[in-house]
């Protein structure tokens, strides 16, 4: 069963809402361990690349371009985006220099993404806002203008918050 786009986006941003409200209020939820939420939001990251490589990879020179199925990625995407930062509790803010990490369980998220919360929710909005305009573009040259912004956002956001060592 295939819900409607507009549907599914009220179902996002509803478990949105829900899971970001407590920590909005200030009050930290009860729930999973920080390292089972880092290791969600991995996973959750791992399949917004792999989308969006299936997309790069259509739109590379010698490419298969599917719309349908290009379109859809981007969706998933968008969606995927808009529940993103609200796996970035108090919590999860873990990051120490020179720490010998799990690459699965322990954060590589800067501590200045909590500094700036405001900017990293902005720019997973933007990055979200962006790959929904893509599912919805009827025209080849616009999908492909948008796909290259949303890379452009996801590199810049990766650059500005995600540690590499």
């Amino acid at each position: 069963m295939s819900w409607p786009l507009g549907l599914r986006r009220a179902v996002a941003l509803a478990i949105g809402v829900f899971i970001g409200s407590a920590f909005a209020l200030g009050q930290e939820a009860s729930g999973p361990p920080a390292k089972d939420t880092i290791f969600a939001r991995k996973i959750l990251m791992g399949a917004i690349d792999m989308k969006m490589e299936e997309i790069e990879s259509m739109l590379a020179p010698n490419g298969k371009f599917d719309a349908a199925e290009a379109q859809e990625h981007a969706d998933t995407i968008s969606i995927m985006l808009m529940s993103f930062p609200h796996l970035f509790s108090a919590g999860t803010n873990q990051w120490k220099e020179g720490a010998d990490r799990d690459p699965a369980t322990d954060t590589f998220a800067s501590p200045e993404l909590w500094a700036n919360f405001a900017d990293f929710y902005q720019r997973a909005s933007t990055a979200s806002n962006l790959a929904q305009q893509a599912s919805t573009t009827k025209r080849m040259d616009e999908f492909r203008k948008l796909i290259g912004q949303l890379r452009t956002a996801c590199n810049g956001c990766h650059e500005k918050y995600m540690k590499t060592n």
